[in-house]
Formats: structure tokens, sequence, C-alpha cells
């Protein structure tokens, strides 16, 4: 500092602000040196001791850490929150945080937190997005964000979570032990996911209450045989694969509707623990591309529904060109065929398409196909041969001893004594959830179970062997549920109403199918008559247009043959003037003059005869061309050819009267 001092000291009065100067320059350095130091000193700190793990909304490990999360009471006591009452995430459960707000009980909630019909709105505190958390999990401290993958979209969520450790340990730790969690809680749901043929991808589309295998009924042996089918599949990959099969199973359900196809593959879900995605063949932008794309994203261990096979397609549902996947009609035109080949419903799928898409080179494997259909003859062998449909169970109207099998489903009993120490226990029940709802002011009356066995029988006995469906079955019995008894002997009086109903829905149909016929017919006749004439008035329009040329070219020809006869005797007249004497006398002149307008006026009277020839041949023509037109047609016709050849005549004159000047 001396010697920057000696140095600066000529300067005079500016030496201490430069000192002051130099002193900013060289703390700031420092402070700028020490601070790149520190944030290099941080990073290495950082990379070397802290591990980092994305999770992405699309995948099933964000839902696990997302109700982990939710169970955490440091998750509920953040500083920087969002209040809402949509606290029901992606997986079908019910977030809820130690922050949430709790109503205390009163006398107007009933059952499952309803009040008034209507379920209790829960306030959630849920941590607000692109905020760092910290929470405190096995002694290490957690760096938790939630952030917006896709701000623009408004949907897309991810989570980067945070440690310092120096390997993954901790993290696996935590996912494993929030799947856990996430399994025991959802344990009585089955997801179901839906296509999306716009990107080709799968969308979940919420999460049902697993269905009991005991309140399926169905023939004896049936269930038993599918769900031990499916249980032997699933565990049989490497047996397929010694052998070379592909590892995929099939199983067809046909028959009536309302026998219960649909709810059987909900419990075969609940029951073997696998999630169902559901393809509908018939929505728009449905191609085989696009079926194939989702085919190839299905995972191993699934249930893939193609629901109501004979009506998913509006063309192709067979081989047959003229298949429409609708009941064949008796009278068809081709006007109704060709008018219903070109309907387009957005769907391009085509049956080659569907085939390739279920056991092609590019279909998935380990996956439990199931195809539901009302009408089995409609579809083609090649879709239901065995390989693609391995299983075919047929599903008919409900007997008696079905009838029997849901009226016990529907109304409890009291154990008998012997039963009461060491109850039955019903293995499909194990995964359900515990009830939580409180006594029904309306409770259903509990019967011995001798009483019930003794209404089911009474129920079965009147109901009609194979004439009603299950669904309408069902139907009367919820409406009965507190009844038991008055439900079996009101049962003969509803058969009645049933079958009353029936006959009058049948009677409608078919007025509705004979009216909708005959006015097919009549629009078929009106369309046909409307095209006759259309053909009609074009081929009059042909005639006349073929007419109109004949009568421009017979005129075109009469004008050529007039023009040609004036040439010839405008050269007669030429001849006849150059060999006449140059030199004559003036009487001699003026009597070749007086000749030669004689012999014009001769030539012109000439000339108009012959004009009035060509015009009485025109004439002609045009009266047997078009004698249905008016005479007045004709004779403003008549003028105009008269006018065009008087026309065509009159430069002889002026010639004449040259000669006679002269």
């Amino acid at each position: 500092m001396d010697t920057l001092k000696n140095i600066l000291s000529p300067l005079g009065m500016n030496t201490g602000a430069i000192q002051d100067t130099l002193k900013l320059v060289v703390i700031g350095g420092t402070v700028e040196t020490a601070r790149r130091a520190s944030v290099s000193a941080w990073n290495g700190f950082v990379d070397s001791f802290f591990l980092t793990a994305h999770f992405s909304q699309e995948d099933y490990p964000y839902d696990w850490l997302m109700h982990w999360l939710a169970k955490q009471p440091a998750w509920g006591r953040s500083r920087e929150f969002e209040i809402t009452t949509r606290s029901v995430g992606r997986n079908g459960l019910t977030q809820t945080t130690t922050g949430d707000l709790e109503e205390e009980d009163d006398d107007e909630e009933v059952d499952g937190g309803l009040v008034h019909g209507r379920r209790k709105r829960k306030v959630a505190f849920m941590p607000s997005l692109d905020t760092t958390h910290t929470i405190y999990y096995r002694g290490h401290w957690l760096r938790i964000t939630r952030t917006k993958r896709y701000p623009d979209y408004g949907h897309g969520s991810s989570l980067k979570i945070s440690v310092v450790a120096r390997n993954n340990d901790i993290l696996k730790k935590l996912v494993l032990e929030a799947k856990r969690e996430y399994e025991k809680d959802a344990e009585h749901r089955v997801h179901i996911f839906m296509a999306d043929t716009t990107y080709g991808c799968w969308r979940w589309n919420g999460a049902r209450q697993k269905r009991p295998m005991s309140s399926i009924v169905l023939q004896p042996g049936v269930k038993d045989m599918l769900l031990a089918d499916c249980k032997d599949f699933l565990c049989s990959e490497e047996w397929y694969a010694e052998r070379g099969i592909p590892f995929r199973r099939g199983y067809l359900l046909h028959g009536v509707p309302g026998s219960g196809k649909t709810s059987l593959i909900h419990s075969l879900a609940g029951e073997l623990g696998l999630d169902i995605y559901v393809v509908s063949l018939s929505s728009k932008g449905m191609s085989d591309n696009t079926l194939t794309t989702l085919m190839g994203h299905v995972p191993s261990r699934c249930i893939l529904l193609l629901e109501d096979l004979d009506a998913a397609f509006t063309r192709s549902v067979s081989r047959d060109a003229t298949s429409t996947g609708a009941p064949t009609s008796t009278a068809t035109t081709s006007t109704t065929s060709t008018a219903a080949e070109t309907v387009t419903d957005g769907s391009t799928l085509s049956l080659s398409g569907l085939l390739n898409s279920l056991d092609g080179v590019a279909a998935a494997e380990g996956r439990l196909l199931f195809a539901t259909t009302n009408h089995i003859e409609r579809l083609d062998p090649a879709l239901s041969r065995p390989g693609r449909m391995d299983v075919w169970v047929n599903f008919t109207h409900a007997t008696k001893w079905q009838a029997e099998g849901i009226f016990k489903c529907f109304f409890p009993f009291k154990p008998a004594s012997a039963a009461a120490a060491d109850p039955p226990k019903d293995t499909s029940q194990k995964n359900l959830p515990l009830p939580k709802r409180k006594a029904h002011a309306h409770a259903i009356p509990l019967l011995t179970e001798d009483e019930i066995s003794e209404l089911a029988k009474r129920f079965a006995e009147a109901i009609p062997e194979d004439e009603l469906s299950v669904a309408s079955l069902q139907g009367y019995l919820l409406k009965n549920k507190t009844r038991p008894r008055e439900c079996v002997e009101e049962v003969d009086e509803w058969i009645i109403q049933e079958r009353e109903t029936r006959e009058k829905l049948k009677k409608e149909k078919a007025e509705r199918e004979a009216k909708e016929k005959k006015e097919a017919e009549e629009k078929a006749k009106k369309e046909k008559e409307e095209k006759e004439a259309k053909e009609k008035e074009e081929k009059e329009a042909k005639e006349k247009l073929e007419r109109k040329e004949a009568r421009a070219k017979a005129k075109k020809q009469l004008l050529k043959d007039a023009a040609s006869k004036e040439v010839a005797k405008s050269d007669d007249s030429t001849t006849t003037a150059e060999s006449t004497p140059t030199e004559t006398s003036p009487a001699v002149a003026s009597t070749a003059t007086v000749a030669e307008s004689s012999s014009s006026s001769a030539s012109n009277s000439e000339s108009e005869s012959n004009t009035g020839i060509d015009a009485d041949t025109e004439e002609s023509v045009t009266s047997e061309d078009e004698a249905e037109k008016k005479e007045e047609g004709k004779k403003e016709k008549w003028v105009a050819v008269k006018g065009q050849t008087a026309a065509a005549a009159s430069p002889v004159i002026p010639a004449v009267g040259e000669g006679a000047d002269l």
C-alpha cells in the first residue's frame, strides 16, 4: 500500500479517491471469489451426497408416494398449502392428511357420511405446487417438491424427492414402504382403464369396489371352473414357454342381455387382484394401427375386456362384405345396402386388424382376454376359434336354481345355534372393506336361516324356467330389499306385469319396425321416381341439343352453298367486263351502261330468287326438326335467315353504281 501511495502521490488531491476505489475492487473480488468457491463446494457436496428421485404421474410409483405422503403429519403441517375439497386422487383412494378439517357428527348424518342424501364435503389441506417441503424419514431429511410437467395444459404432475445419503437404499425403502401401504389400502378396489384413441394410450377411469364372488349366481360349477382356469393360466407361464405356445388366454361370454357377463368379469378381477383394460372397438378414431398400439401397451397381468363384440362393429364383423353387425333383414334393396356401405362412424377398424392385434406378433402376452356378445352367430369363426377364444360360456335366462341363490344373497339371516360358534368363512369376502355404515332407519328384518331357505324355495318355484333375465330378478329384489316375505307373496303379480310389459314392448317394436320398413319403402320408391324423372329430363335435354346441333349444321351448309353461288356469279361478271373494248363512243358507253344495269338488275333478281329458294329449303328443314314449336318462332327464324342472305348479296349493287358513275 505504501508503494502505491508513493506512486500516486504526484497526483495530488485525487489520491484518496483512487485508494478507496482500489479498496472496493479488492473487497468485491474477494467476496465474489468466496461466493464462487462456496457454490462450487456446495454443488460438489450435493453431487457427492444428495440423491434425487423423480416420479411421473403417468406411472404407479407416483400414486404410491402421494398416498404415503398424505399420511405423513409433516405433509399436513406444510407452511405453504392450498385448500381444496377434491381430495380423491387418481388412484380412487381418499387422500386425507392430518391437517384436514373434520366436522363433528350431528343428528342429520346418516349412512356413510351422507347428509340429506348427499355426501359431506371434506376440506383438505394439500401442499402447494413448486414448493419444497421437508420430511424426516428414518434418520434422513427428505426434500420433496411437486411440480406440473405441462403447465400450459394443466395436468401431468411430477414429484421430486432428494435426500443426503451415500447410497440409494433409503429411497428404495421409501418406495417399497409406500407400495405396501398403497396396496393394503387399495386391496378392495379394482382399477379401470379406458383406451384413448386420440393419443393411442390408456387412461385411468376410476377404481371400483370389488364384488364378492358369492354375489354371482351362475349354473353349478361354471363360476368355479372359470376361477380355477384363470388361476391356472396365471401360474403357467413357464409351461407355455417350454412348449412354444403364446402365453395368452381368451374367454368368450355369450348369451342373452342382462345375464351377468360383465358382473362376472368384475368379480373375477377383484378375486384375482387384476386391473381391467376396456377397449371400445366402435369409438371414434379407432383404426388398425391404433388398436395394435394399445394392445402392445397392455400390462402382462391384467384383464382385457372387449365388451359387446357383436355391436362394436358397424361393418366387417365377419368376412362377409354384406354383414353390418346388425340383425339381417329378409327384404333389402340395393339402394339401402349401398347407403349402408357409405355410412361412416369415425372407426376404420377392420376384422383383420382386430385379429392381428389379438394374437399377432406385437400382441401382448400374459393377459386374460374377455369378450362379451349377445349374438354369437354374428361373429366370424376366425374371431371365435380356439387360440383366440379358448373357453366359451353360455349365459341363459334365470333358472329356478339361480333364482333361489339370488334370493339368499339379497336377504341376510341369523345363523343356527350350532353354526354360530364357528360360522362358515366366505373366501370371496376377504378383500372387502369392513362396513362403516350406521344402522338404517328401515332395517331389513333378520330372519332365521330356515325361514330364508323356505322363502327362497317358494320364490324359485314361482319363477318360470328360462324366461326372465337375471337383471330383471335383481331389479325386483332391489325394490323389495326390506320386504322378504312380501317379496315372495307378490312375485306372481310381478311376473304377470313383466309378461304384459314384454308383450307391449314387443308389439311396439313390431309396429315401429313395420313403420320404419314402410317409410323406407316409400322413400326408396320416391327416390326411384325422382331418379327416373331426372333421367328422362337428361334424355330430353340431350335430344334437344342434338336437334339444335343438326339445325346449326344445316344452316351452315346453306350459307356455304349460297356463298359459293355468289362467288361463281361474280366471276362470270368479271369475265364479261374484261372482254368489253376499252375505248368506246359516248353512245356506246351509255348503251353498255344501260345494259350492264339491266344485267345487274337481272342478276340481283336472280340472286333474290336463289336466296328465296335457300330460305325455303332451310325453312323446310327447320319445320321438320321442330314440329313442336310455335308458328311465331318459325316466322322470326324466317326473317332472320332472309336478312342474312340479303346482306350477303348486297355488295354486288355498289359495283354497278360505280360503273354507272364512271
